[in-house]
């Protein structure tokens, strides 16, 4: 067993202030088309209720896209301008120049767009594998960020295991080179749009009867969407490998990373996340040194779209709080 947390993170708090309604039949936000250096990237907006609203920016997981934050961000649109990311290879973005897809590369679209775009510092909301790009982002551009909150953060395990392959061994064949895009080739032949969407959200969630119909909908006309593109396997099979390798090439460095960060952070996790360890959460909140964190019971690895509302209640805490520092 790991060693005890160097501290102890106490435990983040829910907000009670007023959210916008959950109206699951919203659709997905609208986008646009953003060129940030040699990246191609698309960008969701919710419209904000308030004019003056703090800027917030999403970061999706692997295999993910801005979608994922559909809801989060409808019920926060009365208290912040949100913004939701695709980053490169995913969603609706263009492939990765020169096939760069690190989390290091990652990091740099995320710090390119903010610096072009003048919306920083943000409240920066990332999952998965974003919550690894994101720690990056925070910790090398504190400046460009007001706050920070990981949702199963995709970060260093602290033992020798690979947690992710206890549901599913096969997916180990997709960080070999070459192999792994043939399989993921294999298996967009095999299986339609409608039962990929179902599998994932079966993995992700605790609860897939959460999952709005509407959002099944969307999400299988955007699966549809990628399947025709004949770089979407090689996108997120060097993900893939760009995420192992920060996690098990390079887990010193992401944890002693974890202690640089200033931000006021906050750290979600499901208690019955299957891709990412919950027993990291401890860990991963105790490394940085201004940070709360919230278990969530009967939640799996995607919180954000399994339950938006108390999700958002945390994140809107976190932000109440660093403001009162603030002034």
């Amino acid at each position: 067993m790991p060693r005890p947390p160097p501290r102890k993170a106490p435990e983040a708090r829910l907000s009670d202030a007023p959210l916008a309604p959950r109206d699951d039949s919203i659709h997905i936000w609208p986008g646009r088309y953003v060129d940030v250096g040699d990246a191609r990237i698309y960008m969701r907006t919710t419209p904000s209720e308030q004019p003056d609203a703090e800027p917030m920016l999403c970061v999706h997981g692997l295999g993910g896209s801005s979608h994922n934050w559909t809801d989060f961000a409808g019920v926060l649109r009365n208290r912040f301008a949100i913004e939701a990311i695709d980053l490169p290879g995913h969603g609706r973005s263009a492939p990765a120049a020169a096939n760069r897809y690190s989390m290091d590369a990652h990091a740099t679209v995320v710090i390119g767009y903010l610096a072009q775009s003048g919306r920083g510092p943000v409240h920066l909301v990332a999952n998965s594998m974003g919550g690894a790009v994101s720690v990056l982002v925070a910790a090398r551009r504190p400046d460009l960020v007001r706050t920070l909150t990981l949702i199963s953060p995709a970060l260093p395990d602290n033992r020798i295991r690979a947690f992710p392959l206890h549901n599913d061994p096969r997916a180990a064949l997709i960080v070999v080179p070459g192999f792994g895009e043939a399989v993921l080739r294999l298996y967009n032949r095999r299986y339609s749009p409608a039962a990929r969407v179902k599998a994932t959200i079966a993995l992700c969630f605790a609860d897939p009867r959460r999952y709005p119909p509407e959002r099944l909908r969307e999400a299988v006309a955007e699966q549809t969407a990628r399947m025709s593109l004949d770089w979407a396997e090689t996108a997120v099979a060097r993900s893939t490998r760009g995420l192992a390798a920060a996690q098990f090439l390079r887990a010193r460095v992401g944890w002693a990373t974890l202690g640089s960060i200033a931000t006021p952070t906050l750290v979600i996790w499901g208690d019955t996340d299957r891709l990412v360890a919950p027993d990291l959460a401890p860990y991963v909140a105790a490394a940085i040194p201004d940070s709360r964190l919230l278990v969530m019971e009967h939640v799996g690895h995607t919180a954000m779209m399994e339950l938006p509302e108390q999700t958002a209640r945390a994140v809107l805490a976190l932000t109440e709080d660093s403001a009162q520092f603030r002034c």
